[in-house]
């Protein structure tokens, strides 16, 4: 019984609430709206008969059954919100007659009514929500005069409701373009990792495969030879030897091209990065062969200085460029951003750490436009440890 009652509780999966927690906002956030049911509070203070014990009893009795169909509204479906906004609608309206504040509980109920207008591709919907709309503020003028109240007081309410439902319908989308934007880095991640998944698959095979049907074929020969002739089996067993350490070898040397991270990868994932957050990214590569070691170092320096711009620098622009300069090759990372004092921490100690085992260097400064921060890392042409 109590399993059940929970189950019933649990916001849905396509819920605003889990909408909310798979974007990693705060829950509270949601709450926000709720702010401006503070006008059930306010709208007697316009009235002539003010804050009467009519007023009081209503608002004791109608205000607790709004906020429980305002949680409705956050843990029900995406499919079921406009239904708890007509409730709202029809709770604003039959309190009319003797509650004016309850055009409060209407408000809130045309903005769930308009809920499900953003998806692409369904205009029959959203004509058939905006009759909706039209008919409830009708519902609520007719309701309104019939009470004895001045049409007045109601000719601002459609107006008003229709700017808000679309003021908050373009909020919506784009919240939904954001997710699909989300959605459609993960599944590029995905894919790749899958075809690198492929790669090392097929590098492997094609690496031991015939490595390892001659280390078998080596061993049976050297089974058969030993009794018979001992020097022979002693032959194969040495090349058997020299076999597997060779393949030993290939496997570490594709151990290293596996671990290694290219320039050219990481500066389309900062593209992908920087530009979700409104930042311009510019990028330079010229063509170079680097030895593994140094390519991934300078891939990871290229890694976290996106990571540092897109979190702390405030920036619109970044400019990437990759050239010979002299007798190294340089990686330079310059932004726009709000520069200031570098505080060296693990990101920048780690950058300097790669840089300096390939015999590299690494420097961070003001950017030469005077605004924004400069990084270079250098690696050099031949280094003794990679030859």
């Amino acid at each position: 019984m109590s399993q059940t009652l929970l189950d019933r509780l649990r916001p849905a999966p396509d819920s605003m609430i889990a909408c909310t927690l798979r974007r990693g906002r705060p829950l509270w956030t949601q709450l926000i709206p709720l702010g401006w049911s503070v006008w059930a509070f306010i709208v007697p203070f316009f009235e002539g008969a003010g804050y009467t014990l009519r007023w009081f009893l209503l608002t004791l009795v109608s205000f607790p059954l709004f906020l429980a169909l305002f949680v409705a509204v956050l843990r029900a479906p995406a499919a079921h919100v406009q239904r708890w906004g007509v409730a709202m609608c029809a709770l604003g309206i039959a309190l009319l007659p003797w509650y004016l504040a309850g055009v409060t509980y209407f408000m809130f109920g045309c903005v769930y009514i308009s809920w499900g207008t953003s998806a692409p591709g369904r205009a029959r919907t959203v004509a058939l929500v905006l009759l909706k709309l039209v008919a409830a503020n009708a519902v609520l003028l007719a309701v309104g005069m019939w009470a004895g109240r001045p049409w007045q007081a109601f000719a601002w309410l459609p107006p008003t409701a229709l700017v808000t439902c679309l003021l908050v319908q373009m909020q919506r989308m784009a919240e939904q373009r954001d997710e699909a934007l989300l959605l459609s880095q993960e599944e590029v991640r995905r894919l790749a990792a899958m075809a690198e998944r492929e790669r090392i698959g097929r590098d492997l095979h094609d690496l031991l495969g015939h490595t390892l049907s001659l280390v078998a074929l080596k061993a049976d020969l050297a089974g058969k030879l030993v009794q018979r002739d001992q020097d022979a089996a002693r032959a194969q067993i040495a090349e058997l030897g020299q076999v597997a350490r060779e393949a030993l070898a290939q496997v570490r040397r594709a151990v290293t091209g596996i671990r290694a991270t290219g320039l050219a990868g990481e500066l389309a994932a900062a593209r992908v990065l920087l530009e979700s957050g409104g930042v311009a990214l510019e990028g330079e590569l010229e063509p170079a062969t680097l030895p593994p070691e140094q390519e991934t170092a300078l891939a990871l320096c290229l890694r976290e200085a996106a990571t540092n711009v897109q979190r702390h620098a405030r920036a619109r622009r970044v400019q990437v460029r990759f050239a010979r300069a002299g007798h190294a090759w340089r990686l330079e990372v310059e932004d726009d951003g709000r520069g200031g004092q570098v505080q060296p921490g693990n990101g920048l100690r780690g950058m300097r750490e790669r840089l300096e085992a390939v015999g590299g260097r690494l420097h961070v400064g003001p950017a030469g436009s005077g605004r924004g921060l400069r990084l270079v890392a250098e690696v050099p042409l031949h280094h003794p440890a990679l030859l």
